[in-house]
């Protein structure tokens, strides 16, 4: 029985210690990370994976690189690379003080893509990009193209006209109103996307699907005549299946960054 009871003894000394050592690794133990920490990217720029992808980037960040004024040579004057962006210099008279710098564009034609970009615009102030746009002398590239309305909804007139809401921000500018309507205020940065395919085109607006159609369909023939334009019915009716990614000179100040684009 003695011996019995020394055996039990040393025995339960040594599950002591053995929990004692245990306990000292676990709580000598780096703790586990609960979440992956997000990657920060620097703006304009792309990750490896978005090249492993396909993405490519249509704004450098540094200079006016591969943009151009629409039916001109050059990149203009009414606009410039500021810190990063791409900044239309506002007249602070609205449409009419457009001219020193107009429309420009991304001097390559797109077909089936996807487009990646952020804007932010000032109080008041009115813009918008465009899609499968042409280049037609002496017109403005919107008689050509579906545009993606950027705007302070809270302040320019036209978030008040049109139809339910479809020259608010992110919408399919006079035809389909952005459903949410979740853009930020003056500002803030907008992150949006369009994705093009096929006719089937999507805008997205702050990671939320805003609008979706089809080109070239009746009901788009149908939207497109009881538009703003109906003047514009054959033209726009027939956007073409490629064309060029624009950003509008509305005679407000804007700014665009982080513009890239994945062809599909």
């Amino acid at each position: 029985m003695r011996r019995l009871f020394s055996f039990l003894l040393a025995g339960t000394f040594m599950f002591a210690i053995a929990c004692t050592s245990s306990q000292k690794k676990a709580d000598s133990a780096p703790e586990e990370k609960s979440a992956e920490v997000e990657e920060v990217v620097a703006d304009n720029t792309l990750t490896q994976s978005e090249k492993d992808a396909g993405w490519v980037l249509l704004f450098n960040g540094e200079t006016p690189e591969g943009w151009r004024g629409v039916n001109k040579a050059d990149f203009p004057g009414g606009w410039e690379v500021e810190d990063g962006t791409l900044h239309c210099k506002g007249s602070g008279q609205g449409e009419a003080g457009a001219n020193d710098g107009g429309d420009i564009l991304y001097d390559k034609k797109f077909s089936n893509f996807h487009l990646k970009m952020d804007w932010k615009i000032s109080e008041g102030g009115n813009s918008g990009i465009f899609y499968l746009g042409q280049e037609v002398e002496d017109w403005p590239i919107y008689k050509t193209a579906p545009e993606m309305q950027v705007l302070d909804n809270l302040r320019h007139p036209d978030a008040m006209l049109g139809k339910d809401g479809n020259r608010q921000a992110g919408s399919l500018y006079d035809l389909i109103p952005a459903k949410p309507q979740n853009a930020k205020p003056v500002g803030e940065w907008n992150s949006i996307e369009i994705i093009c395919y096929k006719g089937t085109v999507v805008h997205k607006q702050n990671g939320e699907t805003v609008v979706e159609y089809h080109l070239w369909t009746d009901d788009w023939k149908a939207l497109v005549a009881d538009s703003k334009f109906p003047e514009l019915n054959e033209n726009w009716a027939d956007v073409a299946k490629e064309g060029y990614i624009a950003v509008q000179d509305h005679g407000d100040d804007v700014w665009y960054k982080n513009i890239k684009i994945r062809e599909l």
